[in-house]
């Protein structure tokens, strides 16, 4: 019997669906309640999409597909610190543009990268930048 080398290999379509699901996986888990108060999840989650997003436009800009995938674990990190989900931290219920735009973030990078895909519906990208401004104004405010 002979073994075969094994290589991962994640078509756009796969890595897509994978992000999309990311949401249902951490709404699954149990999140690790997160140290600060919730006022200032704004300000955390505008920082932490001020620090990605340049980098995820220079992966763009380069086709770096393997972005991603730390991407997509730093954004899971960050949701876990924050205890993200509604259901294990209610009081990030008043900031739906920020959790909003923190989890869209790593398929509208994906869709920027792999427009046709299916996973990339019409409205995805407006969306995150209007949630992604909201977030930041209301970071100002505190």
């Amino acid at each position: 019997m002979q073994l075969h080398r094994l290589t991962t290999r994640f078509s756009p379509s796969s890595l897509l669906r994978t992000l999309v699901a990311v949401p249902l996986v951490l709404a699954a888990s149990l999140a690790v309640a997160q140290q600060e108060p919730p006022s200032a999840f704004p300000l955390d989650a505008a920082g932490y999409l001020n620090e990605e997003l340049p980098r995820m436009e220079a992966a763009i800009a380069a086709r770096d597909r393997s972005f991603f995938h730390g991407a997509m674990a730093r954004t899971v990190q960050f949701t876990e610190r924050w205890g993200f989900k509604v259901k294990a931290n209610p009081d990030l219920a008043a900031y739906p543009m920020c959790t909003s735009a923190v989890m869209d973030y790593v398929v509208v990078g994906m869709c920027k990268l792999t427009p046709g895909d299916e996973a990339c519906e019409p409205g995805l990208a407006p969306r995150f930048d209007a949630n992604v401004q909201r977030c930041r104004e209301l970071a100002a405010q505190k």
